[in-house]
């Protein structure tokens, strides 16, 4: 499978086109609305979200309420469009709009210099509009319908926030059933309710001295069958696709699977996970310090994979930059942002591991049909059970 997306923050609308989905598969435009509602929660997000209420539409793809194999085009249309279109507008700007709101003083840790210096661009609104974490709404989107796939199968995700700035939350080794239940009523999308008041409370103070808090998130996946993946190419490890794709989220810069980094202090006997048989389980591992994966393939253990968030960029007391036209030293241009995204990025790396693992797993047993895949994955778990 694979998909685009098109769109700027403050354009008319947001699309993805998604080609490889079997036909047959429900989809309901409800389900993937309600992991974009999760988006758009947590504590320390900003005034956008007051604005935007997130809703898809199903253009493409879709009759009745299922697939029909065709490619699904989604929409999401951009409420604030009405304030924008003189700004944002395709066609040519009249004289008196030319230089109004174009952006000159690049913010420090964005893709707004960079950008400029690649494109050529001398209003850097044209970077910042693409590469505005806004781009997610559309990998959330797009992760709700892969999902909807996983769900077909068995297969559930949810994840959860085990850091924002200096405070920690206990990690919680429920099902991710109910790990998505109980985090769904957190503001911080935790389930240790010490750490959830200390981390308001930080978020709070961070947003008084005008700065940003970043933290870690994890994601767990379950009723993931053995063997999704390869080994015999680089890029066909799914671990590797899936740290590619958490590390393509805006302010994402680091991953680790398993115990990951904690690995490197720790002897090889206390990393590895032992090997199991039983006629009840079969193979098993007596332990998951892997996460899931080893080989660049799928263990049947849960995938456990967090990832580390940078403080958001934009600041409300900005840093140094300097203007692209004068070469002087300003302070940085100042956006609309939010002072912590964490919660709701962790929906968002849900939802693109959620690709990734759908992808990988139409990989294994892909067909035209939901009932071919079915077929396929019967067949391949009686393999399994003979071996």
């Amino acid at each position: 499978m694979r998909y685009l997306t098109a769109g700027e923050t403050h354009g008319p609308q947001l699309t993805a086109i998604i080609e490889g989905l079997p036909s047959n598969l429900p989809l309901a435009a409800e389900t993937i609305n309600e992991e974009l509602g999760r988006r758009q929660k947590g504590h320390g997000r900003g005034l956008r979200m007051q604005i935007e209420k997130d809703t898809v539409q199903l253009v493409g793809g879709v009759r009745h309420g299922t697939t029909t194999g065709a490619p699904v085009a989604l929409v999401v249309e951009n409420k604030d469009w009405t304030h924008w279109t003189k700004i944002m507008g395709a066609e040519p700007a009249a004289e008196e709009n030319e230089g109004k709101r174009r952006i000159l003083r690049p913010r420090p840790g964005h893709a707004d210099l960079n950008g400029g210096l690649k494109y050529n661009q001398k209003d850097l609104r044209n970077i910042l509009e693409r590469s505005s974490a806004r781009e997610t709404t559309m990998r959330v989107a797009v992760g709700g319908v892969a999902k909807q796939l996983l769900a077909s199968f068995g297969i559930t995700i949810a994840c959860q926030v085990l850091r924002i700035g200096d405070v920690t939350a206990e990690r919680s080794s429920l099902t991710a059933a109910e790990l998505a239940a109980i985090t769904e009523d957190s503001p911080v999308r935790v389930t240790d309710k010490a750490a959830e008041a200390r981390m308001v409370a930080a978020i709070d103070a961070a947003k008084e001295d005008g700065d940003t808090l970043g933290g870690v998130v994890e994601v767990v996946v379950e009723g993931v069958p053995v063997g999704l993946g390869s080994h015999v190419q680089w890029d066909r490890k799914l671990d590797g696709k899936i740290a590619q794709a958490v590390l393509s989220i805006q302010a994402f810069k680091g991953v680790e699977f398993g115990i990951g980094f904690e690995a490197a202090e720790k002897r090889g006997s206390q990393v590895h996970d032992a090997i199991l048989y039983s006629e009840e389980k079969g193979f098993h591992r007596e332990s998951n310090r892997a996460g899931g994966l080893e080989g660049g393939m799928t263990t049947g253990e849960p995938i456990v994979v967090r990832a580390v968030m940078k403080p958001i960029s934009t600041l409300y007391k900005p840093l140094l930059s300097v203007d692209i036209d004068t070469k002087e030293a300003f302070s940085a241009q100042v956006e609309r942002s939010d002072t912590c995204a964490v919660p709701a990025a962790a929906v968002i790396m849900e939802n693109v591991v959620a690709w990734e693992v759908a992808n990988a797993f139409m990989e294994k047993f892909g067909g035209d049909s939901l009932e071919e895949i079915a077929a396929n994955l019967t067949n391949y778990k009686a393999q399994v059970e003979r071996y």
